[in-house]
C-alpha cells in the first residue's frame, strides 16, 4: 500500500514540472511573434462582374370589374301589436297580528354599602440637609493683542498702453 501511495505523488510531481517547463517556451514564442515583421502582399485585384441586361417584365392589363346591381328588397309592412289590458292582482289581506306587552321586569334593590374613609399616611419628617456653598471661578484677566504695525501698500509701475495707428 505504501509503494502505491509514493507513486502517485511522483506522478503528480512530474505532471507539474513538465507543465511549468512548456509555459515559458509559449512565452519566448509569443515574444518572437511579436518581433517579426510580416512581408507586405501585393494587392489582388479582382475583375469586375459582367453587367447583366435588366429582364423586363410584360405589362399585363387587367379586366374592368363588372358592376353588379343593387338588390332591391320589397317592403314588408308590419302588423300593428295588439294591445293587452293590464293584468290586475288581487288583493292580499295580511292575518291579524296581535299586539304583545312589553315585559315589566321588577326592580331590584341594591344593599346599601357605606362610603370607606380615607386611610391618612403618616407625615414623615426629611432630615435637615444643610446647602452647599457655591464654588466661585477665579477670575482670568483678558489678553491683550499686541499692536501690529499697517505696512504699506505697494505701488505697481503702470505699463503704458501702445496706441494702434489703424486706418
Amino acid at each position: 500500500m505504501a509503494s502505491s501511495y509514493h507513486f502517485s505523488a511522483l506522478l503528480v510531481l512530474a505532471v507539474v514540472t513538465l507543465t511549468s517547463m512548456c509555459g515559458t517556451e509559449l512565452f519566448a514564442d509569443a515574444r518572437h511573434l511579436l518581433e517579426t515583421t510580416l512581408p507586405e502582399m501585393p494587392k489582388v485585384e479582382l475583375p469586375k462582374p459582367a453587367e447583366l441586361p435588366k429582364p423586363e417584365l410584360p405589362k399585363v392589363e387587367l379586366p374592368k370589374p363588372v358592376e353588379l346591381p343593387k338588390p332591391e328588397l320589397p317592403k314588408v309592412e308590419l302588423p300593428k301589436p295588439v294591445e293587452l289590458p293590464k293584468p290586475e292582482l288581487p288583493k292580499v289581506e295580511l292575518p291579524h297580528v296581535p299586539a304583545l306587552p312589553k315585559p315589566e321586569l321588577p326592580k331590584v334593590e341594591l344593599p346599601h354599602v357605606p362610603a370607606l374613609p380615607k386611610p391618612e399616611l403618616p407625615k414623615v419628617e426629611l432630615p435637615h440637609v444643610p446647602a452647599l456653598p457655591k464654588p466661585e471661578l477665579p477670575t482670568i484677566p483678558k489678553p491683550e493683542l499686541p499692536h501690529v504695525p499697517e505696512l504699506p501698500k505697494p505701488t505697481l509701475p503702470s505699463i503704458p498702453v501702445p496706441h494702434s495707428n489703424t486706418p
